[in-house]
């Protein structure tokens, strides 16, 4: 496994072992699996894992807090989050500190290296395109941030629960960049970061989010990055294993995967799998540290490995992909 530079860590895993697999939000798989998949990753140096309690209601905190129970964690990382939404600047804190406080209680960790903003952030003014209550109760405006957030990460900071604070690129792309730009920006952002360059059904805020222009910026910005939905919520794999959620929320990343074939007819073309090809096109942007991924079982997680060890791609192949997907 390769060790890329990240700053807040000082290096990491080019792979990072993400919580949404393993908290059975990616389809089905079983705790037991779960906790091997914890474990091969391990045997195979990836030293990050990015958890939260939205995935499974902390069940995806609770495998990596198991797996590792009785093992030396000195050389290993953690992430988890927070989803605030927006709340008066006297609640803030204490959203933060008990939700983190029952993350480190099913990691079984006294702190995490990165605690991270879950919800979306958005100007006050501004009016989701997709308005209902749950994704109401999902994004952060903007004051809502600068002026308790980010004093609360910091307070988190001074008592030792946190090592750092960062954001999920993803919310108003106006509200994110002001964010980055600001006096005190986040150590680490996660990035959409696909050849599709979509975030799916997770990108309701604005309905012309354009992830490009957020991973553009921590670039420009030379904050550290963490690529995220690097297969799309499965739109840039073999196939969609999982039903199409019964609310429609997910039928965007559905249509994804009908927009998807030229790049699996094109995958198959250099006998690789979609999926190997699409982790290797993350991997290949520049400044991204690492790849989180959603793999469920062993099987995916060695998949992702293997395709880490091909390398990345030539800038003549990154273009081949980015066309074939334009064309389509």
């Amino acid at each position: 496994m390769n060790i890329r530079d990240f700053r807040p860590f000082t290096q990491v895993s080019a792979l990072t072992l993400g919580g949404g697999g393993i908290g059975q939000v990616w389809g089905e798989t079983t705790k037991e699996e779960a906790i091997q998949t914890v474990h091969t990753a391990l045997d195979h140096g990836i030293n990050h894992f990015d958890v939260a309690p939205m995935y499974g209601r902390g069940e995806a905190e609770r495998v990596v807090g198991e797996s590792l129970h009785g093992k030396n964690t000195d050389d290993l990382f953690f992430t988890t989050k927070c989803q605030l939404g927006t709340l008066p600047d006297s609640e803030v804190y204490d959203k933060l500190n008990t939700s983190l406080t029952e993350s480190l209680d099913n990691l079984g960790l006294e702190k995490v290296n990165l605690f991270l903003l879950h919800s979306q952030l958005i100007e006050d003014s501004f009016k989701l395109f997709k308005f209902d209550e749950l994704r109401q109760k999902s994004t952060t405006t903007l004051s809502c941030f600068f002026n308790s957030a980010i004093p609360a990460f910091e307070r988190l900071q001074k008592e030792g629960k946190i090592d750092h604070w960062g954001i999920g690129g993803l919310g108003q792309e106006e509200a994110i960049l002001k964010a980055l730009d600001h006096s005190k920006p986040p150590s680490a952002v996660q990035c959409v970061v696909n050849p599709l360059n979509s975030a799916g059904a997770i990108g309701y805020v604005s309905e012309n989010f354009n992830p490009h222009s957020v991973l553009s910026a921590c670039q420009h910005h030379k904050i550290p990055i963490l690529a995220i939905r690097a297969v799309q919520a499965g739109a840039l794999t073999s196939a969609m294993d999982r039903l199409p959620h019964s609310s429609g929320f997910d039928q965007s990343d559905f249509e994804d995967f009908r927009k998807a074939q030229p790049f699996r007819d094109l995958a198959s073309d250099w006998n690789e799998s979609p999926a190997s090809l699409a982790h290797r096109y993350a991997l290949s942007m520049r400044d991204v540290s690492s790849v989180i991924l959603g793999v469920k079982n062993r099987k995916e997680l060695i998949e992702c490995i293997e395709a880490e060890e091909r390398g990345t791609l030539s800038q003549v192949e990154i273009q081949q992909i980015e066309n074939c997907i334009k064309e389509s």
